[in-house]
């Protein structure tokens, strides 16, 4: 059976941060009739595509999907388990902001089937948190991830940014210290990136807010590796870490170029080589599914050069590109183009080789988006 992963946006969210630029609505006005929706769908892509996989990653991202209530996101699992072949072991997590969940409810999560928890912290230090706009404070984050771990979830992610205005490298190491001090499996770092249309965006060309360099960027993130691989995290993506073990699934669903299903609210998907991708309002999404028990507002299928260029990209991004594998799936043009680069990416250090596999050297990770698009 082929393995396949899920992605549900849950938009819905009380506050919407300055970097943000996922879709998002400050209102809880549609959530009955935003279920509905999700579920119809579900049983929709359940009906035509459940024979042949397994489900082994459900990833509930949002948005805030902890500010609904426990029986909201049970509801969504048992249709999911009731329409697709779901794994005994599938990864089940959810994205949780601090100051929205006690323990109490991340004990009732726990009981719906959530077994791994993905919480959003940003930051430790509460300067920071409040230039990001966030609604905790690091002593509230601090307690989550504790409250989270004695509710029983083993598996705890955290994210953090880096790189924010003004930010020292002494304060980015206290944050990862500060994280290294908690009972967690996997972090996610990144870099704060300055998206079109946010508010952090429109700061930045008032002149309210100046970024720091790219070169600081990569100086903060070469910190960053080796702070947490001192302490046993290993790098498996360009952003995330991970105690041995506990790499995310679904993250690596992405990674690996399985097939995954998104539902809801700007939720894409890509199976068998084609991608479609939902409406992003809520209202054009709900209708959407009403009128054809599907939200799809886009769609495309890849080219053979555009899944070699995306199986490429993920590949060297995450684990490794393995070549004897890319020969056959595509054949050896891609080696052939590339031949010359590879070697000079070999020779600087920017890659290593072992065996059959490429692989990003953490010199490399740091400027990855630069060699991917010198790549033919």
């Amino acid at each position: 059976m082929k393995e396949t992963a899920i992605y549900i946006h849950i938009p819905f969210c009380d506050h919407k941060c300055i970097y943000c630029d996922f879709y998002s609505i400050i209102s809880y006005e549609n959530t009955s009739a935003y279920l509905n929706s999700l579920i119809n769908e579900i049983e929709y892509y359940g009906e035509r595509n459940s024979d042949d996989r397994k489900i082994i990653s459900i990833f509930f991202g949002g948005g805030t999907p902890s500010f609904m209530e426990p029986e909201y996101i049970s509801q969504i699992i048992e249709s999911v388990k009731k329409n697709f072949n779901v794994d005994l072991n599938a990864e089940i997590t959810l994205e949780t902001n601090p100051g929205t969940v006690s323990r109490e409810k991340l004990n009732e999560f726990r009981n719906i089937g959530i077994n791994r928890i993905s919480i959003g912290i940003q930051s430790f230090n509460d300067d920071e948190l409040k230039f990001l706009t966030r609604i905790h404070d690091s002593e509230t984050a601090i307690r989550t991830v504790r409250d989270a771990h004695n509710a029983g979830f083993e598996n705890i992610s955290i994210d953090l940014i880096f790189n924010l205005p003004k930010q020292t490298k002494q304060k980015w190491l206290m944050n990862l210290e500060q994280a290294l001090l908690l009972p967690i499996k996997h972090i996610s770092a990144y870099s704060l990136i300055l998206e079109p249309g946010t508010i952090l965006n429109k700061m930045v060309i008032d002149g309210k807010v100046k970024m720091q360099s790219d070169d600081y960027d990569a100086e903060l993130y070469e910190l960053t590796i080796e702070k947490l691989s001192s302490h046993e995290f290993q790098q498996y993506e360009v952003s995330n870490f991970s105690l041995p073990g506990y790499e995310s699934i679904h993250n690596n669903a992405y990674w690996r170029y399985k097939d995954y299903f998104g539902f809801g609210t700007s939720a894409h998907s890509f199976i068998d080589g084609k991608r479609w991708w939902n409406f992003s309002s809520v209202k054009f999404y709900n209708d959407a599914v009403n009128k054809n028990s599907n939200g799809i507002a886009g769609k495309e299928i890849l080219s053979d050069e555009q899944r070699l260029n995306e199986y490429v990209m993920l590949a060297l991004r995450s684990k490794g590109l393995d070549t004897t594998e890319l020969e056959s799936l595509f054949g050896n043009g891609w080696q052939s183009k590339n031949h010359d680069y590879v070697l000079e990416l070999l020779e600087k250090q920017f890659l290593s080789q072992e065996n059959s596999y490429l692989k990003f050297t953490p010199k490399g990770y740091a400027v990855c988006d630069e060699i991917l698009s010198n790549l033919k």
